[in-house]
């Protein structure tokens, strides 16, 4: 066994692997870019090695550099995470040229499944069921429309290089094609550097379901399942393991193909076989079919811990240094169901737009929940980097008794400083489908208007909100609020959302105050472990920020006190400037000044945080300004192009 390993990886992953890696006894080197130098998985490992700029081409994309970090610091092995180079062939053979082992597959795997055509075809040889569609080498687009028509719509276009959803598009009929197509291929050519597509016959019902496998390069074992079916532009957002219906016999088909998948080529470590699955049957053994193979470990693989007890970083770390397989598969078995939520920062109601911003406040539920994070209070969610604050993962006997407590942690979370997914997470464990089990791929879409929908907030929120903002915890003097004229009232203004409220607030003593919320006045309390508010259902959890305060909870929110000298731009204007949503880089300008434009036209493509983002036209006019160049980096709220009325 190795002493010393190089994580080339950051956030929570790397912060993930540092763990099992200390409690088997071994040193750990993270490596930083400059926008990582003061992050939690550098301070954490034993040694932190600075390797370049906030933008991962320029950090943790460079191998030559990362290789040379390892050599320097004594590292006799590298853990590459997930994602960056974690599926890249060329860097496992850089690793095992500088006489380093590389804890993962062989760089011949990793190719063998690095394009999803020629992986269907092997995996068709070797027996595994793959989905019917066109995997060849002829992109001319009219072929491929031609084999969209032959496949029958509807259809997925998907990148031959692709994963975690980009270049990916669902086509559902002849007239949309084209555009899907030159959609898919852009995204593709940015993410992975090969434009090249795949057709597939999209499944209606479809499940996501995947299986965990384990290889030390010669035998295989599988650990069963993880239903990934709920999700949003292709993206995870809350996974299970073992699957909701699953039956013995299906189990059985899927774990033996799996590890079929992973003989045939010599699999060493741990991966993932992707299946898509018809549920609109049912879990059936004849409706399954090969879609990929992930090889790396999985950002969800810790369900897979949690319902096998097994640590999947310690197997790699074996299996790496040359051990066999901890253990058989008749020694594998199921215990309890776990689930793992995706917490985000992102704007769900603006369309799941990726945000930043600091965490001015952040408690994650401990002891109920394991929760796997790489940031803490105070750090800053960058641009550069996907987006993700924490992975909260909860483990019962039963199905429902882990929904249950999946719904509790999610409550208990408390973030301050940036929007993010956590009503939306505690949404889906309430949603009525979800609990009984009903799962597809569709779920989120069907009832992604009950899961966006925000009601007004309460008046005991507003008036939380106000104590909040007054500072009502630090007003602990004797005479705090003591006047001789009676009570003093300060009047304040308080925005959330779209709602805005005028309100009065009086403090009345030590921790104590009246707040007038339109007809109504109630007290609050400030107690040590929260607000106590008339009105209220329970204590109320709360943080204040810069410029804004946020109550917890189960339907978490953010409140902004308006500056009032601030100009309030028109509703005329915001549709006349389309403006940055977030700090990008701006791939693509579709029109230039004095085009004419319909509403919803396509204008300029913004990538960050690892997507792609398309800007529509708010109405109909004529481009005054084109104010933004394919291949600038803008900032958030940025002008990109300014429209005008046709003359």
């Amino acid at each position: 066994m190795f002493d010393t390993i190089l994580i080339a990886n950051r956030g929570e992953i790397a912060c993930r692997i540092i763990r099992t890696a200390r409690a088997m006894g071994l040193r750990t080197i993270a490596v930083c870019s400059q926008a990582d130098r003061d992050s939690q998985h550098a301070r954490i490992a034993d040694q932190a090695v600075m390797i370049g700029g906030p933008a991962p081409k320029e950090s943790y994309l460079r191998g030559d550099v990362i290789i040379r970090a390892a050599l320097e610091t004594g590292a006799q092995a590298i853990h590459p995470g997930y994602g960056f180079l974690s599926e890249n062939p060329n860097f496992v053979e850089a690793v095992e040229a500088a006489g380093l082992t590389f804890i993962g597959p062989s760089a011949s795997a990793i190719r063998s499944m690095g394009l999803k055509d020629a992986a269907k075809v092997l995996m068709a040889e070797a027996g595994v069921p793959v989905v019917p569609g066109y995997h060849g080498v002829n992109q001319d687009p009219e072929h491929l429309a031609g084999a969209a028509d032959a496949i029958g719509y509807p259809v997925l276009i998907k990148a031959v290089a692709g994963g975690g959803g980009k270049g990916m598009r669902l086509v559902e009929t002849p007239r949309s094609f084209m555009e899907a197509l030159e959609s898919a291929k852009g995204e593709a050519a940015t993410a992975f550097g090969n434009d090249s597509v795949l057709i597939e016959k999209f499944v209606t019902r479809p499940r996501h379901i995947e299986v965990q496998v384990f290889g030390d390069g010669v035998d295989a074992v599988h650990l069963f399942e993880r239903d990934c079916s709920l999700q949003r532009r292709h993206q995870k957002v809350i996974e299970e393991a073992p699957a909701p219906g699953m039956t013995a016999e299906m189990r059985a088909a899927m774990g033996q193909a799996a590890v079929r998948a992973a003989r045939a080529i010599g699999y060493r470590g741990a991966g993932t076989v992707e299946f898509i699955v018809d549920g609109s049957r049912g879990l059936r053994p004849d409706g399954f079919w090969f879609m990929e193979m992930n090889t790396r470990l999985q950002v969800e693989h810790p369900v897979t811990e949690a319902i096998t007890g097994i640590d999947l970083v310690e197997w790699q770390l074996r299996v790496a240094a040359g051990e066999g397989l901890p253990l058989r598969q008749e020694a594998i078995a199921i215990q309890g169901h776990a689930f793992e939520a995706r917490l985000y920062a992102e704007d769900v109601p603006a369309g799941f737009l990726p945000a930043t911003g600091r965490l001015a406040h952040l408690a994650l539920p401990e002891g109920t929940a394991r929760v796997d994070t790489g940031v803490r209070a105070g750090d800053v969610i960058s641009p550069w980097y996907d987006p993700m604050i924490a992975k909260i993962v909860t483990h019962g006997p039963t199905r429902a008794i882990a929904l249950k407590r999946l719904e509790a942690a999610l409550d208990a979370a408390e973030v301050g400083g940036t929007v993010t997914n956590l009503a939306f997470l505690g949404a889906l464990t309430r949603n009525a489908e979800f609990r009984a089990a009903e799962v597809d791929t569709g779920l989120i879409a069907r009832n992604l208007e009950e899961l966006c929908l925000v009601p007004e907030p309460a008046p005991w929120e507003w008036a939380a909100a106000v104590a909040l903002e007054i500072g009502l915890h630090a007003l602990d003097a004797p005479m705090a609020g003591f006047a001789l004229s009676g009570r003093l009232w300060q009047d304040l203004r308080m925005i959330c959302g779209d709602a805005e409220m005028d309100l009065r607030v009086a403090v009345t003593g030590a921790g104590q105050a009246l707040v007038r919320v339109a007809d109504s006045e109630m007290s609050v309390s400030a107690l040590p472990q929260g607000l106590r508010v008339q009105g209220a259902p329970m204590l109320v959890r709360g943080a204040r920020q810069a410029e804004s305060v946020t109550l917890f909870g189960a339907v978490p929110r953010v409140f902004a006190v308006p500056d009032p000298l601030a100009r309030r731009t028109a509703s005329r204007g915001d549709a006349d400037l389309v403006v940055a949503p977030m700090p990008g880089l701006v791939k693509a300008v579709f029109v230039a000044s004095g085009d004419e434009v319909a509403q919803g036209m396509r204008l300029a493509v913004l990538e960050a945080m690892k997507m792609e983002h398309t800007l529509v036209a708010a109405r109909a006019g004529v481009v005054a300004e084109v104010l933004v160049a394919a291949g600038a980096q803008i900032e958030a709220g940025a002008a990109m192009v300014r429209l005008e009325d046709a003359t």
